[in-house]
């Protein structure tokens, strides 16, 4: 075998002093990279069967129990290795698993998000115009109106019936199933739709569900394609026009997971922004048998309108349960928070070539550059956001580089470009020390998000590196 080439001391001293990320694909063992595209066959899994955050906490509800986790109602004899689970209206849950360090020492949490940029119906959904049916919608986040036109689209959701029961309605994920569709503008009748800004191609107001056309036989009157399609609900799902009133039904891709590539190297679907970190989050603490500091993630809900209400970060859920764990032991909620660490599992924005103008490149993440640590997000002058400390971000450098995980770091664009914000800094408030740990995505609110198969599995292992931290 021929002899190394021998490094000139510019080269040595280069890499002694400089910071080079490294590429996944490269760098990592033929075995990691097999272990990576392995744990995201369970990852694809998991995003087609939860694409609302209801869909969400049930699959990781299941995923829990199966391993051992019981619900959370108080209980006075909890041990170390012990699995609780504390469900927050069905729209958002908490894991932990019960540390052999005094609950005073602090906490480890993973915090991320299960709701996506999607349509929502109107409380008053359904018409008909010119015969044909719709549903009327509000979209829900920040999305580029026009990529929701022309495509097949599902619907999803829960309604409580007048006397209070409530049945799940899911259509347009069977292969049997019939879909949905926002219908478009042909170009050529679009010259003055195409003059208007981007923003206002399709309007929100023209976000409007196409779900039927033939009307109701052997009667006459107005409406009656609205009155047939009436009929269809009720005799699927025994629900009336008003029921609708008392309903969360969203609108959202009937895309299915899809490797991407033909190296099959990237996942294409929607709703990775967030689920590709709450899954990770999931599946890290189900690793984590028992950890030296109570391990616990967190599933929020509304993350993409604010984190606003009792199922959001900004409600005091996990505070409340913080108390209620720390009373276990006779301890106080806000001195487990105050010793306590988190990561703010979510999503930035990876680097896109034919888009490189909003980035500088060298504080931009990379597909397949591992997972990504941002220090702040929020917008122009660091509006709107936390700023990890120094300290903290030389803990978790330590933890991921002490346990082999690619990663990297990156802002969300240039300063001045837009931003964007994340639940951190609701954690943070707490007086918890907290960083943005996740996957960089390409192509991020579209209705088919793009990650790297190595970025996904690295989030997995940085947060399992955390949890188990000693």
């Amino acid at each position: 075998m021929a002899d190394e080439k021998i490094k000139s001391p510019a080269e040595q001293l280069r890499e002694k002093l400089g910071y080079k990320p490294k590429n996944g694909g490269k760098s990592l063992s033929a075995e990691t990279i097999t272990a990576a595209d392995n744990y995201c066959d369970g990852y694809k899994h998991f995003l087609d069967v939860a694409k609302t955050e209801r869909e969400a906490v049930c699959e990781t509800i299941a995923m829990a129990e199966k391993a051992g986790f019981v619900p959370f109602n108080g209980q006075k004899n909890l041990q170390p290795g012990d699995k609780i689970y504390y469900n927050n209206r069905g729209k958002s849950l908490i894991l932990a698993v019960i540390g052999t360090r005094p609950i005073t020492d602090g906490v480890t949490l993973a915090a991320a998000h299960i709701d996506s940029p999607r349509l929502d119906l109107k409380p008053v959904p359904l018409y008909e115009d010119s015969e044909l049916a719709y549903f009327d919608t509000h979209y829900y986040g920040g999305i580029k109106k026009y990529q929701w036109t022309a495509i097949p689209l599902a619907l999803h959701g829960t309604v409580i019936r007048r006397d209070g029961t409530s049945v799940n309605v899911n259509i347009g994920e069977q292969e049997s199933d019939p879909v949905f569709c926002v219908t478009d503008l042909l170009p050529h009748l679009g010259n003055e739709q195409m003059k208007r800004p981007a923003g206002e191609i399709v309007r929100g107001e023209d976000l409007n569900v196409l779900i039927g056309s033939r009307p109701f036989r052997d009667d006459e009157g107005s409406d009656l394609v609205k009155l047939n399609i009436l009929h269809l609900l009720y005799e699927k799902y025994d629900i009336t026009e008003s029921d609708f009133l008392s309903a969360e039904l969203e609108i959202v891709p009937a895309f299915k997971a899809k490797d991407v590539g033909l190296d099959r190297s990237l996942i294409g679907a929607y709703g990775h922004d967030d689920r590709v970190c709450a899954y990770p989050a999931v599946t890290a603490l189900l690793e984590c048998t028992t950890p030296a500091y109570t391990a616990i993630a967190i599933l929020a809900d509304k993350e993409e309108i604010g984190s606003e209400g009792n199922t959001g970060m900004q409600s005091a859920f996990l505070r409340y349960f913080i108390d209620d764990l720390a009373t276990v032991w006779g301890a106080e909620g806000r001195h487990v928070l105050s010793r306590s660490i988190c990561l703010s599992a979510d999503v930035n924005a990876a680097l896109d070539p034919i888009y490189p103008d909003v980035m500088v490149r060298t504080n931009a993440a990379q597909v397949n550059y591992g997972v990504c640590i941002t220090k702040y997000t929020g917008a122009r002058g660091k509006s709107g956001t936390s700023d990890a400390s120094a300290e903290y971000m030389g803990m978790i450098r330590k933890i991921l580089d002490d346990n082999d995980v690619l990663w990297q770091t990156g802002e969300l664009g240039k300063v001045d470009a837009g931003g964007g914000g994340t639940v951190a800094m609701y954690i943070a408030n707490l007086n918890v020390d907290t960083v943005d740990l996740g996957v960089p995505v390409l192509s991020m609110h579209a209705p088919f998000e793009l990650v790297s198969k190595i970025d996904v599995y690295m989030a997995h292992r940085a947060l399992l590196a955390a949890m188990d931290r000693k």
